[in-house]
């Protein structure tokens, strides 16, 4: 308690804090529905689509974040037309998208800026980059997403688990699905300032994947990624100011030591299980 109260005292890192547990939250939440659909990798795509969205803004001193939101959304609106339409396989366009897209930032980079510290921080996040513009734009659109995804939980579980089924009662699937898309490529545009492009999608896959060891039901696993994915971004915002090493890396690294404790607590739980099972067929075969 006594290092967050230190780390509280400095303006910038409240703002990250902010900014951070909203993003992680956003990104948890939507991450079940990906995760269980098989497309976590859009959160790779989507972060390489976006650094050569901002790559452009920083060369012609745009707003970075006003640039990358808009053309993100549209990657992964085509990204789900490409699927949908079944010409190509989801990983194999989220493959090209991102190479392309990542190319072209490196291209445009080299050419103008160089490899500034605006670039730099996109690339592999930095606590120090939140201004208070970010936040504010952070802020709002988190509730936005947050908003979106509570209003619409019943439709999204629907076309999480069984397409089919959904649009035989009615629901607009590909409303949905563009929905989900178009939330996330929000989310990871706002949490590329604190994780950096190479990290981002890590917010998205470890929460959702690390309560599935433990909770089955939708509902349970979307509460426990909610909680986990705050409670891994401020243990990993203080392991980063305690031990001065990069925040977007110390948040992963407390994601997969949750992950790890987690598998470990469902294997101690199916062994027992087992054990139990093992036990009442040799006392049935002994009566």
């Amino acid at each position: 308690m006594e290092l967050l109260r230190e780390m509280l005292s400095y303006p910038f890192l409240v703002r990250a804090l902010a900014g951070g547990i909203l993003v992680s939250l956003c990104a948890s939440l939507l991450g079940v529905s990906l995760v269980l659909k098989r497309y976590s990798m859009i959160g790779d795509g989507l972060s390489h689509v976006s650094f050569g969205a901002l790559s452009f803004a920083v060369a012609f001193g745009w707003s970075p974040l006003r640039v990358s939101v808009p053309v993100v959304v549209v990657a992964a609106f085509f990204l789900l037309r490409i699927r949908s339409n079944g010409k190509m396989k989801s990983d194999a366009a989220i493959a090209m998208i991102s190479a392309v897209a990542l190319a072209a930032g490196i291209i445009v980079t080299s050419m103008t800026t160089g490899m500034t510290t605006d670039v730099s921080s996109y690339m592999f996040g930095s606590i120090l980059a939140m201004s208070k513009e970010d936040v504010r734009l952070s802020v709002i659109l988190s509730v936005l997403v947050l908003g979106l995804f509570l209003i619409c939980y019943n439709k999204i579980f629907a076309v999480t688990f069984d397409e089919n089924f959904a649009r035989a009662t009615g629901v607009n699937v590909s409303w949905y699905n563009v929905l989900i898309a178009v939330l996330t490529a929000v989310t990871i545009v706002l949490g590329m300032r604190m994780m950096g492009a190479m990290l981002i999608s890590s917010l998205i896959i470890f929460p959702s994947l690390t309560s599935m060891r433990v909770f089955k039901s939708f509902r349970g696993v979307v509460i426990s990624s909610g909680i986990l994915s705050v409670v891994c971004f401020v243990i990993g915002m203080m392991a980063s100011y305690r031990y001065s090493t990069p925040a977007g890396a110390s948040v992963v690294m407390v994601n997969l030591a949750a992950f790890l404790i987690f598998s470990a607590a469902d294997y101690v739980v199916r062994m027992n299980r087992a054990d139990k099972k093992v036990g009442h067929g040799l006392a049935g075969k002994e009566e």
